[in-house]
């Protein structure tokens, strides 16, 4: 039945009109393995326990069932309170930002029936009290953030709540949420529907299972843990040492090798921020994904690499291991976001590749960092570097994912690392200059421009301003001293067998034209021949705006700081003035002001002769419709 459905599509399911024209919007043309499975059974109000691999369509499998519940439940009695009727809980802030998006696209024909809201880390417990007061339909959050606001008294579950989903419910149990998402039981009805999703299911869900579901269904689609071949690429490259994995890395990206954007995964937060640096000094734009930044900056972070501003991000695992080395006499690392989740869930969108620069530490780990290319119908590529003694635990992840007749889905990497030997110096140069106070300093700056960004922290600077000073005047931070000649590759460096493929300079995109500016091209700030636009002023005349002199000598001798406005004299304006004058001649015939020495401030109108002459000291005159040497001599 749910192979016909699937060869169908939604328009054979049931489902509300107005759904389905949102389906269409999105481009779904027919349904998933696991959405062909779980909309029919969800549709019936039967308790799902559904399992499916990471980008196979989980949200839709939940969400068109959902909404089209709820829009049955509001167009059968139409005198129905509005409140909170589905609550979908999530373990990352990202994530829950993405599936309100998602479900905020299917709602696009039936907005105005249907509100969703999103509880999560993004602002505080009071920014949101007013969304929940509106009694949105769908609320989607992390299980900290929900039973924060039902503890509070702003969100009311009890009465009429309908249905509960758990998506990538093994990583709730895992980020600990397992305690948060008991308590939260406690305030739902004794009847409601609930939908358990996950990439993977393993004994510790039983308990959970057992708590939340009753008499479930298990959808369990015949599909791979991973995309096979032909969408998915997947190999392996043993690296005999650590500079042999830089040096790699850096000639597949710094000489385009690798095209379209990736992610590189690592094991530690340390190791994310050497890896940026070492990529910085080859001219390589790329960012982390700190953890122990607030969810609203690790959002920005994704929606800038999903917008293009960075081809290449940096994250690591929700669990990795600890950093090597002794770590006595250092300080304690910083916690780290309980929700955070890099490789779970999260829609990095357009990921050409992902390169795993450290094994992962289990098969799920693998799978969910994979699992961020091949979504949908799109390709992607998979390359993992391993050195000796990660080899045992690639060597679990192939197995675990061997085909059905035993045949490995990671391919060994063809690639002969003697021919990019020429950039080896320039590896090593790259990995000298980032060292372990580099990274460090590196941790700490992007720690500094979040204190100094926190929209939290605004008032508490605004009554100590003292400390705002001092964070912002504190010693500068130089994570890496950035080696320019690294980021130009010449070409006798580049291997004779890449010249025809390998792109290690391309051009600076070029800037598109800005909607506000003005057709005809105006050329920018700054350009043309400087000798020609050059403009040559006198020092120490200081004379501004004379208007409409008539054989005036002008102003002459002036030394200091003078201001002198003429008009329509004949004759000596202003002559031998020394220091701060202000003069100011209207009509005047023959000398204006002569030879006043100090602070004078002389107004001359209608005056023919001198107007004030021989002045000293501080002296303010005016002089209005005199004849003869007016004045002071």
């Amino acid at each position: 039945m749910a192979a016909d459905m699937e060869a169908k599509g939604f328009e054979h399911m049931g489902l509300d009109g107005r759904l389905l024209r949102a389906v269409a919007e999105l481009g779904w043309a027919v349904p998933t393995a696991i959405q062909a499975q779980a909309i029919p059974l969800a549709m019936e109000g039967r308790d799902l326990l559904a399992r499916a691999r990471t980008g196979s369509g989980k949200t839709g499998a939940y969400g068109l069932p959902l909404l089209h519940k709820l829009l049955g439940i509001k167009e059968a009695s139409p005198a129905v309170p509005q409140a909170v009727r589905a609550l979908v809980l999530v373990p990352s802030a990202e994530l829950a930002r993405q599936v309100g998006h998602t479900l905020r696209r299917l709602t696009a024909f039936c907005s105005r029936q249907l509100r969703v809201a999103e509880l999560s880390g993004h602002s505080e417990l009071a920014d949101q009290r007013p969304v929940l007061m509106e009694q949105p339909d769908i609320v989607v959050g992390t299980p900290g953030r929900v039973l924060a606001h039902v503890a509070g008294h702003n969100l009311s579950l009890r009465p009429w709540l309908e249905l509960l989903v758990l998506d990538e419910a093994d990583l709730l149990l895992s980020f600990g949420f397992g305690d948060d998402i008991r308590a939260l039981l406690c305030h739902l009805p004794k009847i409601y529907q609930a939908l358990l999703v996950s990439a993977t299911l393993n004994p510790e869900l039983e308990a959970l299972q057992e708590l939340v579901l009753h008499n479930p269904v298990q959808v369990l689609p015949p599909e791979p843990r991973l995309p096979g071949r032909s969408q998915l690429q997947q190999f392996q490259l043993c690296c005999d040492t650590e500079e042999d994995k830089f040096l790699l890395l850096a000639a597949l990206l710094k000489l385009r090798l690798l095209r379209g954007r990736a992610l590189l995964f690592v094991g530690s937060l340390a190791r994310a921020f050497r890896l940026k640096l070492f990529l910085e000094q080859f001219g390589i734009a790329a960012c982390t994904l700190n953890p122990q930044l607030p969810a609203r900056s690790r959002c920005h972070v994704i929606a800038q690499f999903n917008r293009g501003l960075y081809d290449f991000i940096v994250a690591t695992d929700e669990e990795g291991p600890a950093e090597k080395g002794d770590r006595r006499g250092q300080s304690p690392q910083c916690p780290q976001d309980p929700e955070f989740s890099a490789s779970r869930g999260i829609d990095f969108q357009n990921v050409a590749a992902v390169i795993n620069f450290d094994v992962p530490s289990s098969v799920e780990c693998y799978i969910h960092r994979v699992g961020r290319t091949a979504r949908g119908d799109s390709p992607g590529t998979a390359l993992t570097l391993a050195l000796p003694d990660e080899l045992e635990g690639l060597r679990r992840i192939e197995d675990a994912l061997a085909g059905e007749n035993g045949q490995s889905m990671l391919q060994p990497y063809e690639f002969r690392m003697e021919e990019i030997e020429t950039l080896r110096y320039r590896c090593r140069d790259a990995m000298r200059s980032v060292t372990k106070q580099a990274v460090r300093e590196a941790r700490l700056r992007e720690l500094r421009l979040e204190l100094l960004n926190s929209e939290k922290l605004k008032v508490y600077f605004e009554d100590n301003p003292r400390d705002l000073q001092a964070l912002r005047h504190d010693r500068p931070l130089h994570p890496a001293r950035v080696q320019p000649q690294l980021g130009h590759v010449p070409e006798y460096l580049v291997p004779p067998s890449l010249r025809g493929i390998a792109d290690p300079n391309p051009k600076k995109r070029k800037c598109p034209r800005g909607a506000g500016a003005r057709r005809g091209g105006n050329k920018p700030r700054g350009s043309g021949n400087p000798l020609q636009s050059f403009r040559f002023t006198r020092r120490g005349n200081g004379n501004t705006g004379n208007t409409g002199n008539t054989g005036n000598t002008g102003n002459t001798g002036n030394t200091g700081n003078n201001r002198n406005r003429n008009t329509g004299n004949t004759g000596n304006g202003n002559t031998g003035n020394t220091g701060n004058n202000r003069n100011r001649n209207t009509g005047n015939t023959g000398n204006g002001n002569t030879g006043n020495t100090g602070n004078n401030r002389n107004r001359n109108t209608g005056n023919t002769g001198n107007g004030n002459t021989g002045n000293t000291g501080n002296n303010r005159n005016r002089n209005t419709g005199n004849t003869g040497g007016g004045g002071n001599p």
